[in-house]
């Protein structure tokens, strides 16, 4: 999901933005939501890129990477997404048990689901091609091992 790359959540700020521009000062961003309204973050400010982002799993050593949570959610559920944000622990945490299984349950707390219900809510509906899947990028690397080993045979072959 390269389009998570460009996608940030603000420490003190609701919502989640854009990253347009990194500057000596900070970074210019804008909000994703009906407003597009834009602002300058300064370098004190914490700025999480999306991607950098994973979900703790039972493997103390593991965690999947935010993007594949996404997208499990977004294989499972779609655009109708049946939790709410504000409903209760149990709610949750059985959201969060369909679309990871073994994600750690000490470790990821109710406000980490809630905040990736929002999310994914945002998501959905201000940035959709953070869902697509790209076509080029699955084709090529069927193909190339197909095209590298052609040549290389038809090489050798020459050569003896």
């Amino acid at each position: 999901m390269e389009a998570l790359k460009q996608i940030a959540n603000i420490a003190g700020q609701s919502g989640l933005f854009r990253i347009l521009k990194p500057s000596r000062n900070g970074v210019i961003v804008e909000s994703l939501d009906d407003k597009k309204a834009k602002t300058m973050m300064g370098p004190t400010a914490r700025v999480s890129v999306l991607n950098d982002i994973s979900i703790y799993v039972d493997n103390a050593d593991q965690s999947i990477p935010l993007a594949d949570v996404l997208l499990a959610v977004n294989e499972k559920y779609g655009e109708t997404l049946t939790v709410d944000p504000k409903g209760s622990n149990s709610e949750l945490a059985d959201f969060m048990a369909t679309v990871v299984p073994d994600y750690d349950r000490e470790r990821v707390r109710t406000t980490d689901i809630k905040k990736l219900i929002v999310w994914y809510g945002i998501l959905r509906q201000f940035a959709p091609e953070v869902f697509e899947k790209p076509a080029d990028v699955v084709e090529p690397s069927a193909e190339a091992p197909v095209a590298s080993e052609a040549p290389a045979a038809e090489t050798e072959d020459e050569k003896a």
